[in-house]
């Protein structure tokens, strides 16, 4: 985050100067100046909002693959409206996933909620590839998972279910 900071406080200086390069030498007002600065402050801001799903999803390990995106649209970002922008995602690590050696086609792994200015979050789930459910594990109060039926369409259980 403070990077990003800088990176937007050197934009808004580089972006400034070119102004007053540009009014040096083209009859405009000098007022463009600031405008120029405010302009790429906000082009930058907004590069990397976008670039930041593309910038994570390229850092994960090999192994742990994007299940599902996040695209989002807010009043404050009225371009998102036209261009959404992930801001959130979920991922499966297919390296941890393990065989239950009870119940044949029953499969634990973990699930990785990314999500942009959030701590990444890490869930165990049980998957049921023969019957295209899944469920949170049983907690350590002794009760039984909730299990839901999901379907084959659910990209979470394609994920687990064609990895192995």
């Amino acid at each position: 985050m403070f990077l990003e900071l800088l990176a937007v406080i050197f934009a808004g200086i580089a972006g400034a100067g070119v102004m007053m390069l540009v009014t040096r030498f083209v009859a405009l007002p000098r007022w463009l100046v600031p405008i120029g600065a405010g302009a790429a402050m906000l082009a930058a801001t907004i590069s990397s909002e976008y670039g930041w799903y593309g910038r994570t999803v390229n850092g994960l390990p090999e192994g742990v693959l994007v299940a599902q995106t996040a695209p989002s649209k807010a009043p404050w970002r009225p371009w998102t409206y036209v261009f959404p922008m992930t801001d959130r995602f979920i991922a499966v690590d297919t390296r941890r996933t393990q065989a239950n050696l009870e119940t044949p086609q029953l499969y634990i792994t973990d699930l990785y909620f990314f999500g942009r200015w959030q701590p990444l979050t890490q869930v165990e789930i049980m998957i049921d590839c023969a019957n295209m459910r899944r469920a949170d594990p049983a907690r350590d109060d002794g009760a039984e998972p909730v299990w839901r039926t999901v379907g084959a369409d659910d990209p979470i259980v394609q994920i687990v279910c064609e990895a192995l």
